[in-house]
């Protein structure tokens, strides 16, 4: 090599050092994290969103509330799976969970350490990272994908994935409800303080703050008790698919009050930024995993009901209080989270950055593109079914239409129906045990209503919603049934329009390679996704779930 040669080299690996240093140098926005489990599309900020009377009429989420108004809402996210270890594999990833391995079940979940996952790569990227309570779950190892245990702040205490089954035992025990509260939000507020406190001077952060006190179980009746919330306020306002009876009123009564549980630890992080004068600095996303537990088409179903979660992010500098109706996927936050960290995202990502829509100044749709999602689900109670089977499905979510392809339709979709097919079934062991009948519904008021009420002809179309088997094929028209429960797969005026979506939902699955659609299709009806599980059913909320 010549001196000019030499020296051109030289010239050129100093730029590409000194551009380097610069974009390492640069500051990069921190990211905090509120990513709730079975947190459906549940917050005040959706009130008269959807044109029609909805649950979100009666919640009440101030804190959730201000982040959309002083960012950006997302009238439409979905999850890529309605099931807690496939959707957080899908949310790690940004993969769609059938590409995520063994991680794309539930019970019996184990992770590939070889998949890069955004909190890891921010990490490498300089990024101060931080976990209170769950990431990734039930699965081995538990919070893969996050480091593990390593970089845990939570000595503060877990009582907030708790919430109404900790302050009834302290009212019980004399204390006033806003007592007990502070007891709640004071924990909070200490773990956020010691992940802040562990980070060097100036370094970038990113906190995940996975709070479980939206999964079941909770106590019955401390909506009211414990919120305020009304549960005949819901009357008329239930999805078409549930009963509307006070029972049910009740349950989602209850189940609001952990969603504004959620709003409350949002309002003691927003309250410790703005003390800390980090606010300006961080993008706030808050989103949840799946919809309701326990009820009809929520979660474990690809129903709106079911994928269909909160997305509210404040990006300094946006123009605030937009609502997008972009369809956005919650894989997408992986790419957004790098791009954000100014990390090159891995290749042949299922998401897309979100950080183009949060930077245009548009309402409504901002990206014509951004008109479909695709999600689906395997198995998640692995003995809900006899030979540990999963319940194979896929849907395609359009502005205009849900479209569902169910794989195997002589299989039961909740799970077999076990203790409920009795004559008199057990309500007491429905009631206590998800496993006793149709254990891929969680165990709840609203699933040992509809198994008693199964043989009333008024009720049996509800039932029959919940619990049977299903067509191969099921389609529904957004505009004239949101609450999607009326089929028109087999209506000969909407078949050009099945087949267009079938095709459509094919091509994108053969393009990812789905194995459900690859081979002989039956990848994960075998060992090891069919794999007896060990030590039982799903693991209780204390111990993450």
């Amino acid at each position: 090599m010549n001196n000019k040669i030499r020296t051109i080299a030289l010239l050129a690996g100093l730029s590409f050092f000194a551009l380097h240093s610069f974009a390492a140098d640069a500051p990069r926005l921190n990211i905090l994290f509120v990513f709730a489990d079975d947190w459906g599309r549940y917050a005040s900020c959706y009130k008269g969103l959807d044109g029609r009377p909805t649950i979100n009429d009666v919640i009440q989420t101030p804190s959730v509330d201000r982040v959309a108004r002083e960012g950006v809402l997302f009238k439409n996210a979905f999850v890529n799976a309605p099931s807690c270890t496939p959707c957080r594999s899908s949310l790690l990833s940004g993969r769609h969970f059938f590409q995520t391995g063994r991680a794309a079940i539930l019970q019996g979940a184990v992770w590939d350490e070889k998949i890069p996952t955004f909190p890891l790569l921010l990490r490498d990227a300089g990024y101060h990272i931080g976990k209170s309570f769950k990431v990734w779950s039930p699965g081995t190892p538990a919070d893969a994908g996050f480091g593990g245990q390593q970089y845990a702040y939570q000595k503060a205490g877990g009582a907030c994935n708790n919430f109404s089954e900790e302050v009834t035992k302290m009212v019980a025990d004399g204390q006033t409800v806003a007592a007990a509260r502070e007891k709640i939000l004071a924990q909070v507020r200490g773990n956020f303080d010691e992940f802040l406190a562990a980070r060097r001077p100036g370094q970038p952060w990113h906190y995940w703050f996975g709070t479980t006190t939206t999964h079941r179980s909770w106590i019955k009746g401390s909506g009211k008790q414990l919120w305020g919330i009304e549960p005949e306020a819901l009357k008329g306002k239930l999805p078409k698919s549930m009963p509307d009876v006070p029972e049910i009123r009740e349950d989602v009564a209850d189940y609001l009050g952990e969603c504004q549980a959620v709003d409350a630890y949002v309002g003691v992080l927003l309250k410790k930024l703005e003390e800390a004068g980090e606010l300006e600095k961080t993008v706030i996303v808050l989103s949840g995993d799946h919809g309701m537990p326990g009820v009809t088409s929520g979660k474990c179903n690809l129903y709106d009901h079911g994928t269909a979660v909160t997305l509210a992010i404040r990006y300094p500098g946006t123009k605030p209080g937009r609502v997008l109706t972009d369809l956005a996927r919650i894989p997408d936050l992986c790419p957004t989270f790098l791009e954000i960290g100014g990390v090159k995202p891995p290749e042949n990502l299922y998401g897309r950055s979100l950080v183009p829509l949060l930077k245009s100044a548009k309402n409504g749709l901002v990206d014509t593109s951004r008109d479909w999602s695709v999600s689906g689900r395997e198995r998640h109670v692995g003995m809900a079914r006899e030979g540990n089977l999963p319940y194979p499905m896929r849907s395609l979510r359009t502005p205009d239409f849900l479209y569902i392809r169910n794989f195997a339709p002589d299989r039961w979709p909740m799970g077999a129906p076990f203790g409920a097919a009795e004559s008199t079934p057990d309500l007491k062991a429905v009631d206590n045990s998800t496993f006793s009948a149709f254990p891929d519904m969680d165990a709840s008021p609203t699933k040992t209503w509809l198994i008693a009420h199964q043989h009333e002809a008024q009720w049996k179309a509800h039932f029959d919603i919940a619990f049977a088997k299903r067509p191969a094929e099921e389609l529904y028209d957004l505009k004239t049934d949101p609450d999607q429960v009326k089929n028109l797969a087999a209506d000969p005026a909407f078949a050009a329009r099945k087949r267009a979506l079938s095709e459509r939902l094919m091509k994108l699955l053969k393009e990812a390679n789905d194995p459900r659609v690859s081979g002989d299709g039956s990848t994960f009806d075998k060992p090891p996704f069919s794999d007896p599980e060990q030590g039982g059913g799903k693991a209780k909320k204390k111990s993450g779930k």
